[in-house]
């Protein structure tokens, strides 16, 4: 039973990176649209660039939303508007009209002007309402189909056979056009217009009903597909109908219905695929990034932000698919370039933009974008935490889309004609939500407990409340920590490390003197040295217990773990060497694990580089004349000793690169200890 439990244990890290790899595949997928896409990309006037295709299945071709339009427009001009006609007693109407003009005029004037035409207006205004006067006209033209319905029966009718009021007067004034007085023809006239009513009248709703009944009638197709049916080959131009199909086929897998077992076929295809790419950042940690691999937390973090892109790309694809460039995709390397290295944030982003592009339009295209813009994010912002790179760095990321796009439309469309503004629109909106950046690192250090090259510069602060504090109560060890922190930091700088990482560990690595300063000689100067009045082994442990009270002053202080990291490895396992050699010339039988530093071991460059710059410089201080040569061999010494001791075995160093740590580090003390000329009294 004991045996099973420590097998199990064993593998308990393997099964929880396994699991996670599970869980980041299935959140993934759960965002992916659910609608089918059509995996070709085509466009109207240019040649068909894939194999020949044939019909999946037998569907029917669907019309145009112009050639709909069209129909609807040509049902709704041929289709009968409705009237009806309504009795009209247009006879009393007009006696009333011409008892009213005897009366008004002259008896004279209306025998002679009046009389005469009074059988014309008659005759006319018969004429007149049995066709039908109708007052409320139509946007209608002359021969446009009516239907007339009287009290027994409906008429078929052009729109021009009834009469519209301009009609009515011409005829009105054809028949005055016999009284000599012009005044008097138009008193009688506008008279008569007044007492004429309207006996046909617009059937608002027969009509609609008519007309709604017709454009159901419309089909949204036009012909039909036979499965196998060839649909266009290599090289035709998509245009005419066989744009129409291409149409057709992309709307009918995006509309697909699936099956119960055909969605979970898809489903199952979709967990494949980016189980394996999410498999194949896994294994490129493990192979390349052992210290990352070995911290759960840390893998979390790197998957978290991968989910978050594909998550937040699939809500917008579902909201608006022409929004997907203002998806800031390349703020994902530029994340974990400030959290890890460049080479980790490039192959996270190469494996986000695989998995993206099963579901994003012009996949193609989408990829070249995006992968331009994301090794422009990795060159460009070598230094995050200053504002300048960042604002550069998005400058020429906006710059990549613009041109790939300005390419791409070119080649699509054989010229720039019909330039899509919109898309660089967004592409400027992307680089702006970019800026963003700062805020989610300083979100994610706080989710994380994890330490960015941002924090790194507030932390090398030496205004900040820690280092003040050790400034005050330790001035010596904080000029040692400025003087190691420089010498790191050049030597970091050599070998291609983090610099600013270390500089800061250089600078928080000896906060554990504070707690008992005067044992540590130099902050002794008043000549006194507390450890002539202890045994070595007191004096000893009193040495090796500022590196726990530096962790405990660090943890109190809430400083990250990266920088505790330098504290607990800057003197290894090694041995407090002067009280030992005091010990043995007391007692050569002495156990040296009581002088020695309870490590571990520097497990990483930036680890290693702070032991040799701490050790050649307090080593740098016992020199009584600093030379060049005296300097070399110093630095010599010193290094080859803990190389002897095994101190970088776990620090991934190579001898080529402590080569070049030793001669910038020579180079750099020599700088701090030339010799300067001697000025007259």
């Amino acid at each position: 039973m004991k045996l099973n439990n420590i097998k199990w244990y064993a593998q308990q890290d393997l099964i929880i990176k396994i699991l996670l790899v599970m869980f980041s595949t299935a959140v993934t997928v759960y965002f992916f649209p659910k609608s089918d896409r059509f995996k070709y990309d085509y466009v109207e006037g240019e040649p068909w660039e894939y194999e020949t295709l044939y019909a999946p299945y037998k569907f029917p071709i669907l019309k145009s939303e112009q050639q709909l339009k069209e129909d609807r427009a040509e049902i709704i001009a041929q289709t009968p508007r409705h009237f009806y006609k309504e009795p009209f007693k247009y006879n009393t109407a007009f006696e009333g009209w011409q008892e009213a003009i005897r009366t008004s005029l002259p008896d004279s004037t209306y025998k002679k002007e009046v009389r005469p035409v009074i059988k014309n207006l008659e005759r006319s205004l018969k004429q007149v309402y049995e066709r039908g006067y109708l007052e409320d006209t139509q946007d209608l033209e002359g021969i446009s189909p009516i239907v007339l319905k009287n009290e027994d029966n409906s008429t078929q009718l052009a729109y021009d056979d009834l009469i519209i009021p301009e009609e009515l007067q011409e005829i009105i004034r054809q028949d005055l056009l016999s009284i000599s007085n012009i005044a008097l023809q138009d008193r009688l006239r506008k008279r008569l217009l007044l007492v004429l009513k309207p006996n046909v009248f617009f059937d608002q709703q027969l009509t609609d009903l008519n007309i709604q009944s017709e454009l159901d009638k419309i089909l949204p197709t036009q012909g039909l597909v036979a499965q196998n049916a060839r649909i266009i080959a290599q090289g035709e131009i998509v245009e005419g109908r066989k744009l129409r199909i291409l149409e057709t086929l992309n709307s009918s897998y995006e509309s697909q219905t699936w099956t119960e077992s055909q969605y979970n076929w898809k489903l199952t295809g979709y967990l494949v695929l980016v189980g394996m790419a999410y498999t194949m950042l896994l294994l490129f940690v493990y192979k390349y990034r052992p210290a990352v691999y070995a911290t759960n937390k840390k893998l979390a973090f790197i998957y978290f932000n991968l989910c978050l892109f594909a998550v937040l790309t699939s809500v917008v694809l579902k909201l608006n698919i022409d929004y997907i460039y203002i998806v800031p995709v390349c703020m994902l390397p530029l994340i974990l370039k400030a959290f890890f290295d460049a080479r980790l944030g490039l192959f996270s982003h190469v494996i986000i933009i695989f998995i993206l592009s099963f579901v994003v339009p012009s996949s193609g295209e989408y990829l070249f974008l995006q992968m331009m813009a994301g090794i422009v994010t990795i060159l460009s912002g070598k230094e995050i935490y200053k504002r300048a790179n960042l604002f550069v760095t998005v400058s020429q990321i906006v710059g990549v889309y613009f041109v790939s796009y300005f390419a791409f439309y070119a080649i699509y469309q054989g010229g720039v004609s019909g330039w899509e503004w919109d898309r660089v629109l967004y592409f400027v909106l992307c680089g702006l939500a970019m800026l963003f950046v700062w805020p989610l690192i300083y979100v994610f250090e706080k989710m994380f407990n994890m330490v960015s090259d941002v924090s790194l510069l507030e932390l090398s602060d030496t205004n900040s409340k820690l280092l003040k504090e050790l400034s005050n109560n330790a001035p010596g060890t904080f000029h040692h920590s400025l003087n190691v922190a420089n010498i790191a930091e050049t030597a970091a700088n050599e070998i291609g490390a983090n610099a600013m990482l270390v500089r800061v560990g250089a600078l928080y690595h000896d906060i554990g003197k504070m707690r008992n300063p005067t044992y540590f000689t130099e902050n002794q100067g008043s000549g006194i040295n507390p450890h002539d009045d202890l045994d070595p082994e007191e004096s000893a442990e009193i040495i090796i217990d500022h590196v726990i009270n530096g962790i405990e002053i660090a943890k109190k202080y809430k400083l990250p773990d990266r920088i505790i990291d330098f504290i607990r490895t800057h003197h290894g396992d090694n041995t407090v060497y002067y009280f030992l050699k005091k010990a043995q010339n007391i007692n050569p039988d002495i156990d040296t694990a009581d002088y020695q530093y309870p490590g571990p071991r520097p497990f990483s460059p930036e680890t290693a580089i702070l032991m040799i710059s701490d050790s050649v410089e307090a080593a740098s201080k016992s020199l009584k004349t600093p030379t060049s040569a005296a300097i070399d061999k110093l630095v010599d010494s010193i290094i080859d000793s803990q190389i002897a001791a095994g101190q970088f075995l776990n620090a991934d160093i190579t001898f080529k690169q402590i080569e070049l740590l030793k001669a910038v580090i020579k180079k750099k003390l020599a700088g701090m200890y030339h010799l300067r000329i001697e000025y007259p009294e």
